[in-house]
């Protein structure tokens, strides 16, 4: 719904709060916590109403990008700091051979500092495109220079330690402009998560354009509907992955241009894919000289005083949730990159970080509802994240959300208007962790309940992005799933023209069956870390030197190589390598999600788990999924039961030669139902069932 505010400018507005009371239908539990919901909920609405009274509105208040940092009108350039802790400003950059005396700024009683720049006497600009621009603050812990907290782009030029704010305002010629429209929603979500400084097979830092012309195809082909990329925010320190971000506004500057990144999504939509940006408003970096940290010279700003200002795994900086200019900064962020860069959507990363003052780190999620309504619950934060699906599903309606969490929050993923967090989806984390535990010991003592019941724990109505190794299984110090299963004798015996290993027949079996059966079971969306499709060998390692903590203990680093932070997608289409049968797998298994939409099927029966055959069978819409997890027994005429009568067909088999497998089963043969009952179906038909494998009939009328 769209309104004109007193200037004549068309606003968006938002629909309004609900009641919030469904949840009490869908969760009956809820009750016993209703005060605490009750508050939550009065909070957002409070919140809801203070920026439509005062603040001009949700459309306004989200847009704080064209009122903060640089605002070009036709008159010349405004550049506006909230920085209430500081005693002085200036801005300084090229434009004006860094003087502080050249360029003084003025406060308001809000703490927001301010100065225009009128054109040059020709009608330039008064700060050229693409020169470096800082602001210098005295402040009570002396005088500092500062990039914009709002900067939209910001360099690291070579030999400098601290990077540069830019002034980013490109000539309309060279502006990228959209060509292609964006996808709509896929009902099944099935996500490569990505990161492009390590995408390519070479030890470099990629660039987001080599990711647009060499890995997006790849995606497109392997059958994902969705690109997630990590690190976009820029972070001063690469091997944070991405998740110590110092200038929230700005694209990494290591991979190209803003322009670059543009190309790159625009590149994706025209391929269909939906581009997820891996969003962090969980911590900020610690970084005093090129982050929010210590801005205006104080230790609050942004953040909470003291310890609950820091986060002591992290060695970051927790945001104060409840303030209203970082809402306002945090808003603005999220809705920056849809607007601006069209991506479709987000994960947010560490909402259960947010989400308690002990950031879920020192303790054990039991399920009791007391752990999620208590004292050490961060109810700002919470609301946050309700403002922030808000304003998201609000202005975007085909965006999506998925929330990184793992305490299993009831209600994370029930829209706002119910009484919900917002989220589309919670990112289920703990199969990934079951896997690894399972891992750790023999499959031949494998439960098939306990793997069931794992993949299907979930909260009703709450849907779940599942997956079974992410970027963290591959991070050094940790293990993929592949090398759990092979080891070192990934090495030796990858060949096809070379001798297997009992290792590698057994890990190359079970990493399909593992992949195939937490797709199947584990949730309405799927997620893989780019290569991992394919059984990437050994761990990422970022280039990194030598260091000493305060502790005093010493890390040795690694020469700052980048052996260990690229992608080696050529061992997954060398045909002569057993890397690529696992690829190829992975890629049947999303183009048959693509035609059968199984993910997100309303039916969904698990009719056996055999602990002692080691044989787990269920049915997701028309499918009927039969795994073999035994180390030895194959079974012949094995009786499956199904819902529908009729002729099944295999439409998918993991021991198939194409796949690394020993081909033990007829794909041209015809599977009849009989009328008997079996595993409480009312109807079955017999398979032939190898040891260690995993195989999906379709019925064929």
């Amino acid at each position: 719904m769209d309104k004109e505010s007193s200037t004549g400018e068309k606003l968006r507005i938002l629909p309004p709060p609900g009641n919030g009371q469904q949840i009490y239908e869908i969760d009956p539990t809820l009750r016993d916590f209703k005060y605490h919901l009750e508050y939550r909920y009065s909070l957002y609405r409070r919140i809801r109403s203070d920026i439509d009274e005062h603040k001009g509105g949700m459309d306004v208040f989200s847009r704080g990008y064209e009122k903060f940092g640089f605002v070009r009108s036709a008159e010349g350039i405004t550049y506006r700091e909230w920085a209430p802790g500081a005693d002085s400003a200036a801005l300084v950059g090229d434009f004006n051979n860094w003087d502080p005396n050249a360029d003084h700024m003025s406060k308001n009683d809000l703490g927001i500092w301010e100065i225009f720049l009128p054109n040059n006497a020709d009608g330039s600009p008064p700060i050229p495109h693409g020169s470096r621009v800082k602001v210098r603050m005295g402040t009570p812990s002396g005088t500092k220079d500062s990039i914009p907290a709002w900067i939209k782009y910001s360099v690291q030029t070579p030999g400098d330690i601290p990077y540069n704010g830019i002034y980013y305002d490109p000539p309309e010629e060279e502006k990228y402009v959209f060509k292609h429209p964006q996808p709509k929603r896929p009902k099944s979500l099935r996500i490569y998560e990505t990161h492009v400084g390590m995408s390519s097979p070479e030890p470099k830092i990629n660039t987001y354009a080599n990711f647009r012309d060499e890995v997006l195809p790849r995606i497109k082909r392997l059958g994902y509907n969705a690109v997630q990329i990590m690190a976009i925010q820029e972070h001063s320190y690469y091997g944070s992955f991405g998740y110590h971000v110092t200038n929230f506004f700005a694209p990494s500057s290591r991979f190209g241009s803003p322009e670059d990144l543009k190309s790159l999504i625009d590149r994706a939509h025209e391929l269909g894919l939906v581009v997820l940006m891996d969003v962090v408003h969980s911590h900020a970096s610690n970084n005093t000289l090129d982050g929010l940290n210590g801005f205006d010279g104080t230790d609050t700003h942004y953040f909470h005083g003291g310890s609950r200002g820091h986060h002591w795994m992290w060695d970051s900086r927790v945001f104060n949730y409840g303030n209203k200019e970082v809402i306002r900064f945090l808003l603005s962020n999220a809705r920056w990159w849809l607007e601006e860069y069209k991506f479709d959507g987000f994960r947010f990363d560490g909402a259960t970080s947010m989400m308690y003052t002990h950031h879920g780190l020192q303790v054990t999620f039991t399920g009791s509802y007391h752990e999620y309504f208590g004292f050490a619950t961060d109810v700002d934060a919470v609301v946050y994240l309700m403002l922030v699906n808000d304003l998201i599903h609000g202005f975007y309606p085909e965006a999506v959300t998925i929330g990184e969490d793992v305490s299993g929050m009831p209600t994370f993923a029930l829209p706002v208007q119910v009484g919900g967090v917002g989220f589309d989806y919670r990112l289920h984390m703990a199969v990934a962790d079951k896997w690894i535990e399972l891992l750790k010991g023999n499959d031949e003592a494998w439960e098939m309940g306990n793997i069931v019941h794992t993949l299907t724990n979930r909260r009703w109505l709450e849907k779940c992005v599942t997956y079974a190794e992410s970027h963290d299984q591959a991070l050094v110090g940790d293990k993929t799933i592949a090398f759990w299963l092979m080891d070192k004798d990934m090495y030796d015996f990858m060949a096809l023209n070379g001798p297997s290993t009992p290792n590698i027949d057994r890990g190359i079996a079970l990493h399909k069956m593992i992949r195939l059966i937490t797709m199947g079971l584990g949730g309405e969306g799927y997620l893989n870390f780019m290569g991992n499709e394919f059984g990437h060998p050994e761990w990422i390692d970022f280039p990194r030197g030598p260091q000493v903590l305060p502790t005093g203990k010493f890390i040795p680093g690694n020469n700052n190589s980048y052996d260990k932070c690229r992608r080696r997608f050529d061992l997954g289409d060398a045909e002569f390598l057993r890397y690529h049968g696992m690829q190829q797998f992975d890629q049947a298994m999303q183009h048959l999600e693509e035609k059968y939409g199984f993910m997100t099927s309303d039916h969904q029966y698990v009719s056996r788990k055999h602990e002692e055959d080691k044989v787990i069978v269920f049915e997701k819409g028309d499918l009927v999924f039969v795994f073999n997890f035994h180390w030895s027994n194959s079974y012949f005429d094995y009786r499956v039961g199904c819902l529908k009568p009729g002729k099944y067909k295999v439409v998918l088999d993991s021991d198939a030669g194409l796949f690394g497998g020993f081909g033990r089963i007829h794909h041209t043969a015809e599977h009849f139902t009989s009328d008997c009952q079996h595993d409480n179906r009312p109807h079955s038909f017999s398979v032939y069932t190898p040891s260690r494998t995993c195989v999906v009939y379709a019925p064929m009328n």
